[in-house]
């Protein structure tokens, strides 16, 4: 496990050239994670990253009685499970623990969740979870930090999120599938790792129909069974390597992905100037010496992803002329502009609007990640930028992220992962 003094030394590199393969979607594989619980059979998951927050999600399994083998395959049997309490001191860690809740009321009648943690990147409260539970029966008390769901047994219901929040979605999808009767998610998030895990919930005998669309149906079953699931390529993970690429003037073809997934990315990056071509499961890269101003809203899928407003706002630094960037999901997402402003950036901030206005060159700094992809994002600003940079907090980038340092010095890049005092 990564520790609490590791850092990167980053050199600026430019004119990378070379091939990188894409890792597991770290958001596809914690749901499908979570969906485990739906059976007591052996499920055998292939292309899970090995991430922190993928350890700290089969940590929990464990705790929860679950049998668990991680190697090439990631294998997970939940036929002792002997607790229904999330553990607190794990939950903190991530936010993607709440999505264990669905899983445990429609199997087991009864769940207990911490308030999650996460990054702390804006306002993510439960209640869109919590709303359609109670709508399928729950009864669902909060107290002290603690969230418990109970039922005799979930029934079919028809829910209208107010907003298309890819976690609600996801848990109550998990619940409906055991649940009584049918029900229909309307308003729901459409994100290609909501598809990903109706597949998998399909595989597994699950009748869920219309993920990717903002309606979904889910007819109860009975049982659900074990099965073998690869899930989806890493489509943020994809992403950052192409603005890398856009940044630092180089020439990268990126592998084993969906190129369908990034279309909002591509799209800006030809906006800015980049050349972006692709084929049935790689994208290729190469950036221009001129980056153009571009203007940016994140939305919900299919808009531009807000997992990817740090790193395009690194590489609008460098543009000639002034980009604007409205954060239209989350209402904290701006914590690596002070860290970019040490590099010499100029962003104005205005609520939740970033105004940046390009200059000629950033030039290495100490600067802090303080979010996972705010660290994606300083590693792009590191490697576009004159002399070094050292950047602290890559614990946030090892939750999202497997072994890209690793992956960035194949392809030439100067960039090395230190203990303490090392010196580069």
């Amino acid at each position: 496990m990564p520790s609490q003094v590791e850092k990167f030394f980053i050199v600026g590199s430019h004119g990378l050239k070379g091939e990188i393969k894409v890792s597991g979607a770290k958001n596809s594989a914690l749901p499908v994670i979570a969906a485990t619980l739906l059976t007591r059979e052996p499920c055998v998951l292939e292309n899970i990253p090995k991430l922190e927050d993928v350890n700290i999600m089969l940590s929990i399994l464990k705790r929860l009685g679950s049998k668990v083998e991680f190697g090439q395959l990631l294998t997970i049997q939940n036929n002792r499970i002997n607790d229904l309490i999330i553990p607190e001191e794990l939950a903190r860690k991530i936010r993607a623990s709440n999505l264990f809740l669905g899983p445990l009321v429609a199997r087991f009648q009864e769940g207990v969740v911490p308030l999650p943690g996460g990054c702390n990147i804006g306002n993510r409260p439960m209640d869109l979870h919590l709303k359609g539970l109670r709508l399928m029966g729950a009864e669902v008390e909060e107290k002290a930090g603690f969230i418990r769901a109970r039922t005799k047994r979930l029934k079919g219901a028809e829910i209208h999120l107010d907003f298309p929040s890819v976690g609600a979605t996801e848990n109550l999808m998990m619940a409906a599938t055991l649940a009584q009767g049918t029900t229909i998610i309307r308003n729901a998030a459409r994100e290609p790792e909501i598809v990903d895990l109706q597949n998998f919930l399909n595989l597994m005998g699950a009748k869920v129909k219309g993920a990717g669309t903002d309606v979904i149906k889910i007819t109860g079953v009975n049982r659900l069974k074990g099965v073998t699931h690869k899930i989806i390529p890493d489509r943020i993970e994809a992403g950052t390597h192409m603005v890398m690429a856009a940044a630092t003037q180089s020439d990268i073809i990126i592998s084993g992905v969906i190129p369908e997934h990034l279309e909002a990315v591509m799209a800006k990056l030809k906006e800015a100037g980049a050349f972006v071509t692709f084929g049935d499961d790689w994208v290729r890269v190469t950036g221009k010496s001129i980056i153009k101003p571009v203007d940016i809203k994140t939305m919900p899928y299919p808009g531009f992803p807000t997992d990817m407003q740090p790193q395009i706002l690194a590489l609008l630094t460098l543009a000639q002329g002034t980009s604007i960037i409205s954060e239209g999901v989350f209402d904290n997402r701006f914590k690596h502009v002070e860290e970019l402003r040490r590099m010499g950036a100029d962003i104005r901030l205005e609520s939740r609007i970033a105004v940046i206005k390009g200059v000629p060159k950033l030039t290495g700094a100490s600067v802090i990640a303080h979010d996972l992809r705010a660290a994606a994002a300083l590693v792009i600003a590191g490697l576009a930028a004159e002399g070094m940079t050292v950047l602290e907090g890559i614990k946030n980038l090892d939750r999202g992220y497997e072994n890209l340092d690793l992956k960035y010095q194949l392809i030439g890049a100067q960039i090395k992962r230190v203990n303490g005092e090392e010196k580069y």
